[in-house]
């Protein structure tokens, strides 16, 4: 069976993402994805990990290093970023992308589950 993320790095998110009540963990946007309050925060692809950032975020978070834009079906994915396996390879440098991710999700009103 295949699948179109990779494998180590979901466990690691979860991992990370185990202590919160509010995770829900799907496959969508051509990976697996982790939402917070309702809302999608981080995921990960086959190219590497996806944080939803917020379009007015965005530009500045793709001028950092491993950074690239998110596309989905040939098209940007407006306010998600893609970082490239080298951004996220200690747990400390994952856990701050998942912490942002998570940040901007909070940010927006919860959804019903």
């Amino acid at each position: 069976m295949t699948v179109g993320y990779d494998l180590k790095t979901a466990e690691r998110l979860r991992r990370i993402l185990s202590g919160r009540p509010d995770v829900v963990e799907k496959k969508m946007v051509g990976g697996l994805s982790f939402s917070v309050k309702g809302a999608m925060c981080c995921g990960v692809t086959s190219n590497g990990l996806m944080v939803r950032v917020g379009a007015d975020a965005r530009a500045r978070v793709l001028a950092e290093p491993h950074v690239t834009p998110m596309e989905f079906a040939g098209r940007p994915l407006a306010g998600f970023v893609c970082i490239d396996p080298s951004g996220y390879r200690t747990e400390k440098q994952l856990a701050a992308w998942v912490e942002r991710g998570i940040d901007f999700a909070s940010s927006l009103q919860s959804k019903k589950l």
